[in-house]
């Protein structure tokens, strides 16, 4: 889980979600700040349009209320209404045609307002217009009499008439004015309901809001439908969001001082959610394609900022494996081209160096090696001329004769050009070989005995010249020398058994070998090259002079060249092989021989 998130934690997956977080924050932020203030302004605008309908509404309704207050005044200050009226109170009762008279101040009422009918009471509630018997307190409460006189003319609205819920009443007194304001009667008047139901006058805001209109009862004069059931609750609540059946309502509510009804207007919260949803909609689409266009444009830009570094990366990274190659990609900005640019100049200056580094490795190389030849030409040369110093003292001319052609060979071989020769085959370094024991066995005679173990599938394999002739050397004269009968000189050619696709050459003798302490003094000498080593074995009871003596000092018979030397060659020549195994490997034992061994690639 950890490496996938690991892989995921790229720079450009770090920049996209980084601007990602950061539009979603702003989207966020931006939308919540814009839908509260546009929610609070639509609900802000909502409140004052209800407002203004309602103060309309109860400007309509006020209007209503004044002209009737102003006919009905006019009706009861008529001179022959209040001539007849205080006759009345005086005890003269008018007859059939005076009262009849009365007709012509009614059409009066009845023609410029709402009013269906007047009606006019004597002051002992007995009904004078229209001519019946019906008497005043058998159609209203007696209180609304008392009030109408309390109030000494001022129309009083009692509201829903409670014989016919079709019209609302209003009732005043006729105050005598040539008896001194004194009481003379009543004048009642009915007004259909349906004159207050002023709604499709208001101006149309394109919602269904709801307009109540109820007396001081709480009984209504204009509803609609299920408002009729909540008119008295909705009097008497302070709430400004009301529920109707399961729809909620903002309220503004209007009292009347002239009639002391209340006006109410019920504006539906739907409707102010319809604007918020259809706000939120906006905002959340208006967001949602912000993101996706921020969303390409942020991996657009991501991408050009990463892809040159990818390219960059991808690079140095075979850089890292070896291969310095410049990034010849360009790219759209100047930070970019600038580090391109600056990472071509270091692959061209490392080029540059390596190139320098290398030829000067090479040439280093082969003057060590051709330093390492010349060691050895001469060193050998000087060990079979001393061979053949001994042999001239005991063999007859004949055999003379082919020792020297013998020599002859074997110092062509060694003295060669050492620019052409460096590399022979392994059946010529192994002929060489046979030369060099047939020559040194002029001088051990019998004493000498050799055995080459090589398959001839090995022949085609190239190894640096005389590389195994300074181990063969060593064996004859550290080995040989320091032992009394006749020794062995084993010759092994093997595939390695720690590589198959490598050759093991090994070489053995069965000398007087080496304790621990001397062969690491061997070993040790030739890890630090110092040059000291002459051979591979000795007695370590032997003098350092002697034939056997301890491998590490010179002895009389060479300059201590041979092990340091080999071991250098073969780490100049095979610098690919492990270096667990790369140069010669000695064991030895005392009284058992010794052997030296190593591996090259076929």
């Amino acid at each position: 889980m950890w490496q996938k998130l690991a892989n995921w934690n790229t720079l450009r997956n770090q920049m996209l979600a980084g601007f990602i977080a950061v539009m979603i924050i702003v989207l966020v932020c931006a939308g919540a700040i814009t839908y509260n203030s546009v929610s609070t302004l639509l609900n802000t605008k909502a409140e004052t349009q209800m407002k203004q309908i309602a103060s309309q509404a109860n400007g309509r309704l006020e209007a209503i209320i004044t002209q009737i207050d102003t006919l009905t005044l006019q009706a009861v200050n008529d001179v022959y209404l209040q001539q007849l009226f205080l006759s009345s109170v005086q005890g003269k009762a008018p007859n059939f045609s005076e009262r009849q008279s009365l007709l012509k101040i009614a059409n009066h009422i009845q023609a410029y307002s709402g009013v269906s009918n007047v009606e006019l009471y004597t002051t002992d509630f007995a009904r004078m217009f229209p001519l019946d018997e019906q008497r005043l307190t058998n159609l209203i409460e007696p209180n609304w009499i008392e009030q109408a006189d309390k109030e000494k003319g001022r129309l009083i609205w009692i509201g829903n008439d409670p014989k016919n819920p079709d019209t609302v009443l209003a009732i005043r007194r006729i105050n005598l004015i040539d008896r001194w304001f004194s009481n003379g009667g009543y004048l009642m008047v009915r007004i259909n309901r349906s004159y207050f139901d002023f709604q499709s006058q208001l101006p149309d805001t394109g919602h269904r809001e709801l307009m109540l209109l109820a007396d001081s009862s709480a009984r209504p004069i204009v509803s609609e439908g299920g408002a009729l059931a909540h008119i008295s609750g909705l009097m008497h609540t302070d709430s400004q969001q009301v529920t109707l059946e399961q729809k909620r309502y903002i309220l503004v509510k209007q009292l009347s001082e002239q009639t002391g009804w209340t006006l109410m207007i019920l504006y539906p919260v739907s409707d102010v959610k319809d604007g918020i949803s259809v706000l939120r909609w906006a905002i959340i689409v208006s967001g949602a394609i912000g993101l996706v266009l921020f969303i390409i444009l942020s991996f657009l830009l991501s991408s050009m900022i990463t892809r040159p570094i990818l390219r960059l990366m991808r690079a140095m990274r075979n850089t890292r494996q070896g291969v310095l190659t410049p990034n010849l990609t360009q790219s759209y900005t100047t930070e970019l081209n600038d580090l391109n640019m600056t990472y071509n100049q270091m692959v061209d200056n490392m080029n540059r160096l390596i190139k320098l580094v290398y030829e000067k490795e090479l040439i280093q190389s082969r003057t060590e090696l051709q330093a390492l030849q010349a060691q050895i030409d001469p060193h050998f040369l000087y060990n079979t001329l001393e061979a053949l110093y001994w042999s001239l003292q005991e063999k007859e001319e004949e055999e003379l004769a082919d020792l020297v052609v013998a020599m002859s060979d074997l110092f062509r071989y060694v003295i060669g050009n050492p620019n052409k020769d460096v590399w022979v085959g392994l059946s010529e370094e192994l002929e060489h070989i046979k030369r060099y024991l047939s020559i040194m066995s002029v001088r051990f005679g019998s004493r000498l005995v050799w055995e080459i173990d090589s398959d001839e599938m090995y022949s085609h394999v190239h190894i640096p010249k005389l590389l195994i002739q300074p181990l063969v050397e060593n064996a004859i004269l550290h080995g040989l020398e320091g032992k009394i009968g006749v020794g062995l000189i084993t010759i092994r050619v093997e595939p390695s058994p720690l590589e198959p696709s490598e050759l093991r050459i090994t070489v053995c003798d069965d000398g007087p070998g080496m304790d621990d302490l001397t062969l690491q003094a061997v070993l040790d000498s030739m890890e630090r090259g110092s040059g000291a080593a002459t051979g591979t074995e000795s007695s370590p009871s032997t003098s350092s002079t002697a034939p056997g003596s301890a491998p590490g000092v010179p002895s009389a018979k060479g300059k201590g060249m041979a092990i340091s030397n080999v071991q250098r060659r073969l780490q100049l020549y095979y610098p690919s092989l492990p270096e667990t195994y790369r140069g010669l490997t000695i064991t030895s034992s005392p009284g058992q021989g010794t052997s030296v061994s190593f591996d090259i690639p076929m």
